[in-house]
């Protein structure tokens, strides 16, 4: 499993990455207006961080005026990834933008039809919003889970992005049903190395060590 990081907070990023654990970012209008920064200027900065995709998003909901924008954000570094809405203008702007080779990530999805309907578009990826359902009552996971067989039934390349990630449940779920990615946001990444037993032995073997008197080199 891919972990992209989904905020677009560079020192998060940068912290994450030097760690080798990251395979990209996602980022969205909402984390862009967190970051207190212009989306050309945070986004630029995100890529010449991070070697994978960074997705940026569009804002215009028309055909056009997504390419407008497509075009100015692809502008902005190699490794951008064009993130677009699940709407019939966003699906007719993913099969435009795929075809001339750029990568598309396909978000707000909330159903396998949906899903469906972005793979056929040539989508690079698609973002399930597991949280999002969960909120109202439904497991999120079953929709993972649909649309990973509903992707081997047909052999789609579309990689499957588990966003909306509340809990490190969530990624161990995901990761067994077999999304390709999941967008994490930093606390829950970090929290994915916490176990008490690893923090008991650890400390058990530190307190053995110092016994010892030794040193290492």
């Amino acid at each position: 499993m891919k972990f992209f990081v989904d905020t677009a907070d560079v020192k998060e990023i940068r912290e994450l990455n030097e760690l080798g654990l990251l395979d990209g970012v996602t980022t969205n209008p909402s984390l862009i207006l967190k970051s207190g920064g212009s989306i050309a200027d945070v986004t630029k900065e995100i890529c010449s961080i991070v070697d994978g995709p960074v997705s940026a998003e569009v804002v215009a909901t028309e055909y056009k005026e997504m390419m407008r924008e497509a075009d100015v954000l692809s502008k902005i570094a190699d490794n951008v990834c064009i993130k677009v809405p699940l709407t019939l203008d966003g699906l007719r702007a993913c099969k435009s933008i795929t075809s001339s080779g750029r990568l598309v990530n396909v978000t707000l999805c909330f159903s396998a039809n949906q899903a469906l309907l972005a793979a056929k578009a040539g989508a690079s990826f698609i973002s399930p919003f597991i949280g999002r359902i969960d909120d109202m009552g439904v497991d999120g996971m079953e929709l993972i889970s649909e649309i990973r067989t509903i992707y081997d039934n047909y052999d789609f390349k579309t990689e499957i992005l588990a966003a909306s990630i509340r809990t490190v449940n969530h990624v161990k779920q995901a990761a067994l049903i077999g999304a390709d990615v999941a967008t994490v946001p930093p606390s829950t990444l970090k929290a994915l190395v916490k176990h008490p037993l690893t923090d008991k032995g650890l400390e058990a073997f530190l307190a053995d060590w110092a016994k010892t008197g030794q040193k290492i080199g």
